[in-house]
């Protein structure tokens, strides 16, 4: 019998542990084309809390009563899939849970690039993916470029910040604390501001006087105004994330939305995985990067199946530098 995490109860604001029920699971025979994983690390990331809301998005809700999902990374302990083999390493999205049995065609073989296979939950996979793809094409951002980034101490926004010093960009970071923003100017950023330390909109104003050409936004609420605030003309805003407003039941008032039209400012959302088809170059310039020093990873790690509700909520009180991860 396998253990994974269950919803037990939809949240209402900011989630606690009694939403969710850590159960045993029957897993199915392993049939043809299926594979038996035996998970190492787990990963955590915002995005899942919107889909413990019963709300339509671009993935289904996570049913109450049902296995939560997320990305993992496990070790093949059994296969009836050609092309996998007992003690492969592979990538696949039944996390939460120690151990998963799931079609070979759901799961990803870790491609052969000298890393740490956990990092493939974070700066070589979907994190970094997001950061690449969300800055240099989303945002158009280019070297020259005044680039803003929010949550600069967090998963995407520290390999953000990484990506557009590697670019020849002027990177001013947001962080909440001390210790993060010393750790996001230790990755390369020109400025880091502490937005517990004074208004956001006072801090960016003063850390960029002449405007913003790019906005990295993963918090939304007060950093997407201030930065719609300062913005230049026809800057490109990124949108990858709104964790401000995540556990909020009102959305947050932008007083400066109407900036757009003066200044014709960019707003482009984006899926990191409507650049599936464009991985094989995001794996050869981030692989690059790591040989070259230009980007370090940064995990925060929590250890044991038990502990993953408390690494998620986690991820909203701010106690994670750098990606989350949970080691089975």
């Amino acid at each position: 019998m396998g253990k994974a995490w269950h919803l037990k109860s939809r949240p209402q604001g900011m989630p606690t542990a009694d939403n969710f029920e850590l159960k045993e699971i029957e897993l199915p025979p392993l049939g043809e084309g299926m594979i038996r994983v035996r998970n190492r690390w787990l990963s955590v990331d915002p995005y899942m809390r919107g889909r413990m809301n019963d709300v339509k998005s671009y993935v289904p809700p996570f049913e109450v009563g049902q296995p939560l999902e997320g990305g993992a990374v496990g070790e093949v302990i059994e296969s009836k899939a050609e092309g996998f083999a007992p003690g492969d390493l592979v990538l696949h999205f039944a996390g939460w849970r120690d151990e998963a049995v799931a079609p070979a065609r759901t799961a990803m073989k870790l491609p052969d690039l000298g890393a740490e296979p956990q990092q493939f939950l974070g700066v070589l996979g979907t994190t970094g993916a997001t950061a690449y793809f969300g800055l240099l094409d989303a945002a158009s951002a280019k070297q020259g470029d005044i680039v803003f980034v929010s949550a600069a101490a967090g998963a995407v926004g520290s390999v953000v910040v990484q990506i557009a010093k590697a670019k020849g960009m002027t990177v001013i970071g947001s962080a909440g604390g001390a210790e993060k923003c010393a750790f996001v100017r230790s990755l390369g950023a020109d400025t880091a501001i502490d937005y517990r330390e004074m208004p956001i909109l006072k801090s960016l104003a003063a850390a960029a006087p002449d405007g913003i050409d790019v906005y990295f936004d993963n918090v939304g609420g007060s950093h997407l105004d201030a930065a719609l605030a300062v913005a230049r003309n026809h800057a490109r805003f990124a949108i990858c994330g709104m964790i401000e407003g995540y556990n909020k039941v009102e959305p947050a008032s932008l007083k400066f939305i109407g900036r757009v039209i003066a200044a014709r400012i960019r707003l482009q959302g984006f899926l990191v995985f409507d650049y599936q088809p464009r991985m094989d170059e995001f794996y050869r310039d981030m692989a690059g990067w790591l040989k070259s020093g230009a980007v370090k990873p940064r995990e925060t790690v929590i250890e044991g199946l038990d502990q993953m509700p408390e690494a998620f909520l986690g991820l909203f009180k701010g106690e994670n530098i750098g990606k989350m991860l949970v080691k089975l």
